[in-house]
């Protein structure tokens, strides 16, 4: 058969070279009580063309974000991505296998990851930069495992600023390595109690800018702190436009940036797939994390481009390698190159302006909404406000009213108790009359 190609003289056989009796046997070690007995209560099979309506309706329950009004930032972000992109990562010469282990049939791969590297360097003002990681929060992680590395110290300092999920990814991940975590608590403005929190044992300080409440933050005091205490400074960005902007990481000082990608590229798709930038000062290349693509030249002196650098434990012995990430997100990385080349620089920094305008048309229109309090001063496109009880409640009231008014912080961190805390995001598909539409929905709903 097509899809059961085994035949039960094929199962008999596997069985007596594994050496066990029956299938069962391969999951004894499940407990009793955890193995289910019947069947799952799941409809029966159904032709293509019914499922195919089944799961269009349950689609249609859905609200795409360009369906209306929408505000939602906290990490994802919903940008323009040109027509252009989509056709350009199916050319066969970039859309090869993710993994070029074969550096003579993967050309086109290593190149654009080689001007992945270099648009990741430039943006984030620092020396290297890896072929991508899975996402900004893991990416995150395996920062503060490097500077673990580096320092050869224990502790890591979190800002209150940094978004909830990089920083329980990060307490995940490092206490499987037995680090010691500080997370301080989630504040709007969080530059002293950082700096006040550093001391002689500390590895790396993690701050983000723009912070999950949408506070840009220059951060060359807190550099100037961790290193006089010799600890590194790793700076965050969920938002990577903000780079057009803003100032650099390594213009303020960090010694690694990592960013969430999304934004490039990249549309909003159900939460993934997304693509973690990794940038570090040159002295560091060693303890970087993942890959690094390089320029070479071949036997005849023509340009070609080979992996420079493999420290994943697919490639070297475990104790010896820097991570165990499986994958460099090639697609997006892909994506992302591709859109920031066609932006150009000048581009760039015209979409972050725009990003920018949006958000102060925003803030001068959320003023005039009796109840809101504005949290952030400085921002580059998401602010933070409070509102009269719940956020979490405000959100669906409006989405009764056709507008998806934001994030709750709730939803990111639950015990923070900042359940009347509310995020608001807006970039260049924001218009005058989706914000307009906002104001009126939230004056309708607040009591």
């Amino acid at each position: 058969m097509r899809y059961l190609p085994l035949t039960p003289s094929d199962r008999a056989e596997m069985l007596d070279v594994i050496g066990v009796r029956s299938i069962d046997d391969l999951f004894r070690d499940v407990p009793e009580k955890a193995r289910n007995k019947a069947l799952f209560d799941l409809p029966p099979h159904a032709g293509e063309l019914e499922v195919e309506r089944e799961l269009s309706g349950l689609a249609a329950l859905n609200r795409p974000a360009g369906a209306g009004p929408f505000f939602c930032g906290a990490g994802a972000y919903r940008h323009h991505v040109p027509a252009t992109v989509d056709h350009i990562i199916q050319r066969s010469e970039f859309l090869t296998s993710y993994t070029p282990y074969q550096p003579e049939i993967a050309q086109g791969t290593l190149q654009v990851l080689f001007e992945f590297q270099t648009q990741v360097a430039a943006l984030t003002g620092l020396e290297v930069a890896n072929a991508s990681m899975y996402d900004g929060s893991t990416a995150c992680a395996e920062a503060v495992m490097m500077a673990q590395r580096v320092t050869r110290r224990e502790k890591a300092i979190l800002s209150g600023g940094l978004h909830p999920h990089y920083a329980a990814t990060t307490q995940t991940i490092a206490h499987a390595e037995g680090m010691q975590i500080v997370r301080l608590s989630a504040a709007i403005d969080a530059e002293a109690a950082v700096i006040q929190a550093i001391d002689a044992g500390t590895a790396c300080v993690v701050v983000q800018t723009p912070n999950v409440f949408g506070v840009a933050t220059d951060v060359t005091k807190i550099a100037e702190a961790a290193h006089a205490a010799g600890a590194l400074l790793i700076v965050v960005a969920t938002e990577a436009v903000s780079f057009g902007l803003l100032k650099s990481p390594g213009e303020m000082g960090a010694d690694i940036a990592v960013a969430e990608g999304q934004s490039i590229g990249n549309a909003l798709n159900y939460g993934g797939p997304y693509v973690g930038l990794f940038a570090a000062r040159e002295k560091l290349v060693r303890q970087m994390p993942g890959r690094l693509c390089g320029e070479t030249v071949d036997a005849d002196g023509r340009r070609g481009y080979v992996l420079t650098l493999s420290t994943r434990e697919q490639h070297i012995r475990r104790e010896k390698a820097t991570s165990n990430i499986c994958t460099n997100s090639g697609l997006c990385a892909l994506a992302f190159s591709i859109h920031l080349s066609l932006l150009g620089e000048t581009g760039l920094r015209r979409l972050a302006a725009i990003n920018h305008a949006k958000a102060r048309e925003l803030q001068a229109a959320l003023t005039g909404v009796k109840g809101l309090e504005v949290l952030t001063p400085r921002f580059f496109n998401e602010i933070a406000v409070r509102v009269p009880g719940s956020a979490a409640g405000l959100v669906e009231a409006c989405a009764a009213e056709g507008v998806i008014a934001g994030v709750p912080f709730s939803r990111l961190d639950p015990s923070a108790g900042l359940d009347d805390v509310l995020l608001l995001a807006v970039t260049e598909t924001t218009t005058s009359d989706h914000i307009a539409a906002l104001t009126a929905a939230l004056s309708k709903v607040i009591r």
